[in-house]
């Protein structure tokens, strides 16, 4: 199999990137975004997300540039909003990113697979949960790996939420951002769906959408997840 590069991994320019920031919901305030942690990296930054990276703090934690979430999130928006719903899956095996997926495909229409990828869902047209799409996101490159490695298979492209530790070799196209914390998807994945309907006409920018950030995150009850 050969690497693939990803697509876009040149910093936006910085008055795009400011004029993204800009353009947030009035449903949510900046400290709010900033309190959802969805620029909270790990202590490891790769050659593929160092570009996505305004600061490394004195614990070692590097902090993602949130100017560059927000754009990156807006051009994948925009991105989607251009296939049919019906050719676009969402797939994670992470449980935190569970309920934004369930309600982004509530708002878009778009597929979601939850859990465990059987091998050749992507691939293999002759099996009864075969899915033909023309684009894949996932919430993870690492643990989601098996969803990447279809979609090269067939030519599809691939968005990832990237961390600060991920590899992106395979990623065409990168959202950087925790997608490790429960908070932090629900942000990422609420900020999208705005972006998916305004670009398909289905919202207009000054319009709120249905839901509130905190109706994106996924509960846990002792551990477990709980079906919202």
């Amino acid at each position: 199999m050969s690497e693939k590069q990803p697509a876009e991994k040149q910093p936006e320019d910085k008055s795009e990137a400011e004029a993204e920031s800009r353009k947030v919901n009035v449903q949510l305030t900046e400290g709010a975004l900033i309190a959802s942690g969805i620029r909270i990296g790990t202590n490891v930054a790769t050659k593929h997300m160092k570009p996505f990276v305004a600061r490394r703090r004195e614990d070692g934690l590097n902090i993602l540039d949130i100017n560059k979430i927000l754009s990156r999130i807006e051009v994948a928006g925009k991105f989607l909003s251009r296939f049919d719903p019906k050719r676009v899956l969402i797939y994670t095996s992470r449980e935190a990113a569970y309920t934004p997926i369930m309600k982004f495909a509530e708002l878009t229409g778009v597929n979601y697979h939850l859990g465990r990828l059987l091998p050749g869902t992507l691939t293999n047209p002759y099996l009864p949960n075969y899915k033909n799409v023309d684009v894949v996101m996932v919430v993870d490159p690492a643990v989601d790996k098996q969803a990447i490695e279809e979609a090269i298979r067939v030519n599809i492209p691939v968005i990832a939420i990237c961390d600060t530790n991920n590899v992106c070799n395979y990623v065409d196209l990168i959202i950087p951002g925790n997608n490790r914390g429960r908070k932090a998807l629900a942000m990422i994945f609420w900020l999208l769906a705005r972006s998916y309907l305004i670009n398909s006409g289905a919202l207009q920018p000054n319009e709120p959408i249905k839901y509130t950030p905190a109706d994106f995150e996924t509960k846990f009850e002792e551990g477990a997840y709980v079906e919202g």
